[in-house]
């Protein structure tokens, strides 16, 4: 029976394919650090997802983005590592950009998306597609934006967020901003746990995923002074101190945890005039880990690294119609740790972007050009045209020449590090369709990724385990996206959702990597109830599915080492008893599906958790 309803829950929902914005969500405009990139990013597709989204989810990022975008995610466990897999590109190959500072980690070159809690941001962006000409290092894949905003009005806000849930879950949050015309103050505290000890089937046997507790504590902080029409200065701060633990396959298993603390700081001053814009940045950012291999015991190993980047960018709107940037940018970072060499390194890069609109055509290029004694860099471009061919339908078509440097890891592991290495680089070609209309939208893409020199750890003739350049890849698929939104009296309903079909292949070995699936699909439904003549201020409810198709966990694409395909249910309600008041019950893989997206890293059947959203 549940098999039947899950079917054809899905079937009901797979015709509405997420789109590029959701009118209902999105109704507020938010600037934020990275708005004078969006122009060159026009004939690419974008996802926006507000905090009010994020509250229907977990405060884990890649909860957020699972149910929201095409990005498949492997999960050591709930809560565990997390790495994302965009466009059939590895983690490595996924930049995260905070305020527009690429924020990928020196030591192993990702983000873990478990260690960034989306209650702290106002506006999480997802660019599809190459960007290493704006964003540099690892923006092959796609690009993840994670943005807060300073806004010049008067306003005293306040927030608390609280969520608890099966497992002992709990998540509470609480933000507050004070502006007038010439200051900004806001800052988000954040604070995530839970045992974690939920049950799953594990062939034919009940297991409780022992040692997965997790914990982390985040402060997310902004401060502007705009000193007159045309001088702004800005502070963003952000810091992040998380635990976990990994959760065990065996119960005999020696039980282990990783501990992190990471900052990020970023000061600017923006000056603009007229056609001018000028903006000058100054960040520092750190890292450290430490690795228990035995939590009874207080012997750990660590890294640790620091960054400090500067930035210019100065703008120019030649006229209405055409603008150029030019971005010089400089980053030094210094790196340690218990099996990593004492090194720095310095980079500098210099890019290049115009755009310009000539009636129903738009086009946009863009190139840079990097310096470092570590690696030769490679010339990067981009080339994007848009046609706007009826009222309803536009054609965009992008190419670009991306490219991934190698981390302190690859480059300094101690006796073991590859300081021959070359980056990894990526020539890429999109073509979408949009289609417009008053209710409606909708995309289709094909996208073309040709990968060469990926970087990977493999044994030796004397079996040391060491980097080397050796992987060719080819990555093609489609992605369906659109959205579906009416008013039916007191009633708004929307139907929105996202497809992918994704090859991703070892051009070398001809097998398909692993954890890459053919097919992924996200749906939702959204009804929301205005009564009239009700106590009730509103009524919110939403069903969520996500299917993920079945994924090699071998590189030789074994038929005995496959994952099962899954089909996730949520569902939510929401209640607003006043205007500024929210309370929320959702319950979680509705149906106990029990899968992994990880080989025997089992995720939590059904599940249910409580919260609480207040404004004043």
């Amino acid at each position: 029976m549940h098999k039947a309803l899950r079917i054809l829950l899905f079937i009901c929902f797979t015709w509405t394919i997420y789109g590029q914005q959701q009118p209902a969500e999105l109704d507020t405009i938010v600037l934020n650090a990275d708005r004078l990139l969006v122009p060159f990013s026009k004939t690419q597709t974008t996802t926006t997802l507000t905090d009010s989204i994020s509250k229907r989810q977990s405060a884990l990022l890649t909860d957020l983005l699972r149910f929201n975008s095409t990005i498949f995610f492997k999960e050591n466990s709930r809560g565990g590592v997390s790495s994302p897999s965009f466009r059939g590109t590895t983690a490595q190959q996924t930049a995260v950009i905070w305020n527009g500072i690429n924020i990928n980690s020196q030591l192993n070159g990702q983000t873990d998306f478990n260690t960034l809690n989306t209650r702290n941001f106002e506006k999480i962006t997802v660019r599809y597609g190459g960007g290493s000409v704006i964003y540099g290092s690892g923006a092959i894949g796609g690009t993840i934006h994670l943005n807060d905003k300073i806004e010049f009005k008067n306003q005293f806000s306040n927030e608390l967020f609280g969520n608890i849930g099966s497992f002992n879950t709990q998540d509470y949050g609480y933000k507050t901003s004070y502006a007038n015309s010439k200051l900004y103050a806001g800052i988000a505290v954040s604070r995530q746990s839970s045992d974690n000890d939920y049950t799953y089937d594990f062939r034919g046997q009940e297991r409780t995923n022992l040692n997965g507790q997790f914990d982390n504590f985040s402060v997310n902080s902004q401060l502007g002074y705009k000193l007159n029409n045309y001088h702004t200065f800005k502070y963003y701060n952000y810091f992040f101190d998380g635990s976990r633990n990994f959760s065990l396959i065996n119960p005999s298993e020696i039980p282990s945890k990783y501990e992190d603390f990471n900052t990020r700081n970023l000061l600017e001053w923006e000056f603009k005039k007229k056609a001018v814009t000028s903006v000058l940045r100054a960040a520092y950012l750190t890292e450290r880990y430490r690795f228990y291999g035995n939590v009874d015991r207080d012997s750990y190993s660590s890294g640790n690294s620091q960054s400090w980047i500067g930035n210019y960018q100065f703008n120019l709107k030649i006229n209405t119609n055409t603008q150029a940037r030019f971005v010089a940018d400089l980053n030094h970072t210094s790196g340690a740790g218990s099996n990593l060499e004492n090194r720095d390194r310095t980079i500098g890069s210099f890019s290049f972007l115009l755009n310009q609109r000539l009636n129903k055509w738009y086009y946009e290029i863009g190139s840079r050009l990097e310096t470092t004694k570590d690696y030769d860099s490679p010339l990067l471009f981009n080339v994007g045209i848009s046609y706007r061919l009826f009222d309803f339908y536009t054609i965009n078509i992008n190419g670009s020449r991306n490219y991934r440097i190698p981390t302190f890891n690859d480059l300094y592991w101690i006796g073991a590090g590859n300081s021959e290495l070359n980056p990894e680089q990526s020539y890429q070609l999109e073509m979408g369709h949009s289609f417009d209309f008053e209710n409606s939208n909708f995309k289709i893409t094909g996208f073309y990724y040709d990968i060469s020199d990926m970087i990977r750890w493999v044994p030796n003739s004397s079996a040391i385990w060491r980097p080397i350049n050796t992987d060719q890849v080819v990555s093609y698929g489609l992605e369906f996206q659109a959205n579906y939104i009416t008013r039916w009296n007191n009633i708004n309903f929307k139907l929105n959702g996202n497809y992918a079909y994704t090859n991703s292949t070892n051009r070398l070995t001809d097998k398909l990597l692993i954890y890459v699936p053919y097919h992924k699909a996200t749906n939702s439904i959204h009804i929301n109830f205005k009564p009239s003549a009700n106590k009730l201020h509103e009524i919110n409810t939403y069903v969520q599915t996500m299917y993920v198709g079945e994924v090699f966990f071998q590189s030789d694409n074994n038929p005995e080492a496959v994952l099962d395909s899954y089909l996730i249910s949520n569902l939510g309600m929401e209640f607003l008893p006043k205007k500024n008041w929210t309370i929320g019950l959702r319950v979680l893989n509705l149906f106990n599906v029990n899968y992994q997206s990880v080989n025997n890293r089992f995720m939590p059947g059904i599940n249910y958790n409580f919260y609480l959203n207040l404004n004043f």
